[in-house]
């Protein structure tokens, strides 16, 4: 019974949140109202008896007991036991929705690699799928209460048509003590062996590739059956329970508008705890929250549609093996056969949708950007104040662009010597006048 609000969310605009506050089925107003209204009429008969029945004597020490909950209640840490647990719930469910047994890449195996237009083809496509789908009914009959109402027996899987009679009779003849969900994939296995050896699939690469999509489908299942059997400590499931409830129980003494005409440091007398309500209404509904997702395949309002899951994978998996074997299309050309650059139509709605191609965040950078500046200088740094003297290993210099050779005798080949950039690393007579324009 999943609750599904995307379509409501899709666009962050004025409101569009707040409209989710409205709904009630799947809402924490529907999980808690029974809880709230329970501390609220608790919280109203300790008003009552303090202000009405409670004499003077009594109310001094009342309200020295609500004094000392309301100082060490704030000692039980709510927040972080809570916190860590419905993470640790939350991450569970969301691995058990990702685990769910799905045939698609099963029955694309099948209906590709299992030859045979003939009856007999169509007959081993069909019971190759129909025993992966009893595989996932008999792992969802023992972890699902809302399977397990739908198939109680085995009378009702066999009249649901995922077994038959016969193939009940073999699977009540095997004796195990386990849940024996692995007996269809036994079968599916052998019957896939049995089609390589009569060339119903010609290639051991494609009996290999269905074999191996079946123990990834068996290991879908095993992790739901895992899921199920082992849960959640219990200790750490009571010890969040205790603390919230604690703390809430303290909260209905150690809140209590005093009066505040008999001792200093008492409260304003507001008569409604508006405040208490709001941290019992997101304390409370966090833990609701843990409560629910705990077990994902009960009968809750956020529950996975089980039932629907059976019923799309039984329908799809015997369409896409049956009636779609081999069943194409006529090949014809596309519109774009003889354009180079296929461009879809956008409507008007989606016309600022159409936007150009992302070519790199680099692309607008001018070319100040990219431009290399050296610059000559005629006065070299002696050897004390050179850069390369105090850091030697920091300074690199620049490449030379072609072999110069320097030599102390012959001052005629420094001319000729020059670099093909252009740019002569030597000094020159021009660099006084470089030196004097900066």
């Amino acid at each position: 019974m999943t609750v599904t609000y995307s379509s409501k969310v899709a666009n962050a605009t004025f409101f569009s949140f707040h409209r989710l506050l409205l709904r009630w089925k799947g809402s924490i107003y529907k999980l808690l109202y029974r809880e709230f209204a329970l501390f609220v009429l608790l919280y109203t008969i300790l008003s009552v008896v303090y202000r009405i029945i409670l004499t003077d004597h009594q109310k001094r020490l009342f309200e020295k007991l609500s004094m000392y909950c309301d100082k060490y209640a704030e000692q039980i840490p709510v927040t972080f036991v809570l916190g860590f647990y419905v993470t640790l719930v939350v991450n569970r469910w969301w691995n058990q929705f990702v685990n769910l047994p799905w045939p698609d890449r099963l029955m694309f195996h099948i209906s590709s690699c299992v030859q045979g237009k003939d009856e007999y083809g169509r007959l081993l496509r069909r019971t190759l799928v129909r025993y992966v789908n009893l595989t996932s009914l008999l792992i969802f009959r023992s972890v699902s209460t809302a399977v397990c109402k739908r198939f109680p027996t085995m009378d009702h899987v066999v009249e649901a048509g995922f077994m038959t009679p016969e193939e009940r009779k073999v699977f009540e003849n095997i004796r195990s003590p386990h849940l024996k969900y692995w007996i269809p994939v036994v079968w599916f296995s052998n019957l896939a062996s049995k089609a390589r050896q009569e060339g119903r699939i010609q290639d051991s690469i494609d009996l290999q590739n269905i074999l191996n999509e079946m123990n990834r489908f068996r290991s879908w299942c095993a992790t739901l059956f895992g899921y199920n059997w082992v849960g959640i400590p219990l200790v750490y499931t009571q010890v969040v329970t205790l603390a919230v409830y604690t703390f809430f129980f303290a909260c209905l003494i150690g809140r209590q508008f005093l009066d505040p005409d008999k001792s200093q440091g008492h409260d304003l007398d507001l008569y409604v705890p508006v405040f208490t309500l709001l941290q019992f209404f997101f304390y409370a509904g966090w833990l609701k929250v843990a409560e629910q997702l705990i077990n994902p395949f009960g009968e809750d309002d956020d529950d996975f549609e089980a039932n629907w899951i059976i019923d799309r994978n039984l329908q799809v998996s015997l369409l896409a093996v049956d009636e779609m074997h081999m069943n194409l299309p006529h090949m014809t050309k596309d519109i774009y056969w003889n354009d180079c650059d296929a461009r879809p139509p956008y409507t008007l709605a989606a016309a600022d949708y159409c936007i150009p191609s992302f070519l790199g965040s680099t692309t607008d950078m001018g070319s100040e950007h990219t431009q290399y500046t050296q610059e000559v200088s005629s006065n070299p740094p002696s050897p004390e104040s050179s850069p390369s003297a105090v850091f030697p290993r920091l300074i690199v210099s620049p490449p030379l662009f072609g072999d110069v050779h320097h030599n102390e005798d012959s001052s005629s080949n420094v001319g000729a010597a020059k670099p093909q950039n252009g740019l002569d690393p030597s000094p020159s007579e021009e660099a006084p006048g470089l030196e004097t324009s900066r």
